[in-house]
């Protein structure tokens, strides 16, 4: 069954692609049916530049306690890196 949840993030960054380096100004985030990844579903992070079209895209599937994981690291990474700089 197809969950169809999906949320949008505006960010700031880039990626790399088969182009090489792209601005990314988005990312879009399911929760579905992957399409590579053999799970029923994954937590699915697509890094895109809206402006330059499909092309511009960067596509992650993940097991949902991977992602779980991930948010886990990045945020202790982001406090450890306040704690160190001083940063926002």
């Amino acid at each position: 069954m197809c969950t169809m949840i999906a949320e949008i993030a505006r960010i700031e960054g880039s990626g790399k692609g088969a182009r090489g380096w792209i601005p990314i100004d988005r990312a879009n985030v399911t929760y579905d049916h992957p399409f590579q990844l053999a799970v029923e579903h994954s937590l699915n992070i697509d890094f895109v530049n809206a402006a330059e079209g499909p092309d511009s895209r960067i596509a992650v599937e993940l097991h949902p306690s991977s992602a779980r994981a991930l948010v886990r690291a990045i945020e202790e990474a982001l406090a450890r890196g306040v704690a160190q700089t001083g940063e926002v």
